[in-house]
């Protein structure tokens, strides 16, 4: 079983969801990736989703673009981006870890070259956001067949019928956008999101994970109570881009944030902004 779906069953069982924190990978610099990854899992990641640099990441607002910038500046490409998760996985089998990403560094290094990497790495997942479901069968196929989720996402301009044709497609959870904007802007409407997971969840099984504008513990508590899971991003590569020069009080407050996040999330009641 993927990694992502058992993990998914076991909160499901317990009663919890998901903290799915994102960073890009070799942000500020490559070797601080991977000590990163091991913080969050131990502050309460429940998955990650890693992000591969791009030079032109047009869904990312302008911290995320810095974060692709830095990454890009010490050497950071796709092929590198595996050989972190190869590292990773010596010393953690159990964490889900999702590429997310773009399109054309897949392109480049060719879809069978990339699903063998990624299965041989240990990715558990692929988020490719500038990849619509009408046109992802060559790589979701190969993806599944190599038992890698492909994931997709969903927005709230999406029809019922875009819905369901993405939801056959997809494995692991969907990535709902809360906001008609690039990641790390304007505040989210926690009811609006709750209206349309729920209709959604009329017409998948899937999990579904929020993301965009989950900005502090008090959000991601309230998203926590109508999603399965709830990503945050902007927030965590935001301070990593202002503490680059501290890896390790850099490690230590991002995890302190995330480890705030996981702890509103299991106790809404006392959750502060």
């Amino acid at each position: 079983m993927n990694r992502i779906t058992h993990r998914f069953q076991e909160l499901r069982q317990a009663g919890r969801k998901a903290l799915i924190p994102y960073i890009t990978a070799g942000d500020p610099r490559p070797e601080s990736t991977v000590p990163m990854l091991h913080a969050l899992v131990k502050a309460g990641a429940d998955l990650i989703e890693l992000g591969v640099p791009f030079s032109d990441p047009m869904a990312d607002g302008p911290v995320i673009q810095k974060a692709c910038e830095r990454a890009l500046t010490h050497g950071m490409s796709l092929r590198g981006v595996l050989e972190l998760v190869r590292e990773f996985r010596q010393t953690d089998v159990e964490t889900p870890l999702v590429l997310m990403g773009y399109l054309n560094p897949i392109e480049s290094m060719g879809y069978a070259a990339f699903v063998a990497g990624a299965r041989d790495a240990g990715v558990d997942g692929v988020l490719t956001v500038d990849l619509p479901p009408e046109e992802a069968a060559e790589l979701a196929e190969p993806l599944e067949a190599a038992g890698i989720a492909p994931i997709f996402l969903l927005a709230p301009t999406s029809s019922a019928e875009r819905i369901q044709r993405t939801a056959r497609l997809a494995r692991g959870y969907l990535y709902y956008v809360s906001l008609k904007g690039v990641t790390g802007s304007a505040a989210l409407d926690v009811a609006e999101v709750a209206n349309k997971l729920a209709e959604i969840r009329t017409l998948t099984d899937l999990p579904l994970g929020v993301g965009f504008g989950i900005k502090d513990p008090a959000t991601a508590a309230a998203v926590a109570q109508v999603a399965d899971a709830v990503v945050v991003g902007s927030t965590l590569v935001g301070k990593m881009g202002e503490l680059a020069d501290d890896p390790e009080r850099m490690r230590r407050e991002v995890g302190e944030l995330v480890g705030a996040m996981r702890k509103a999330m299991d106790r809404p009641d006392q959750a502060e902004g």
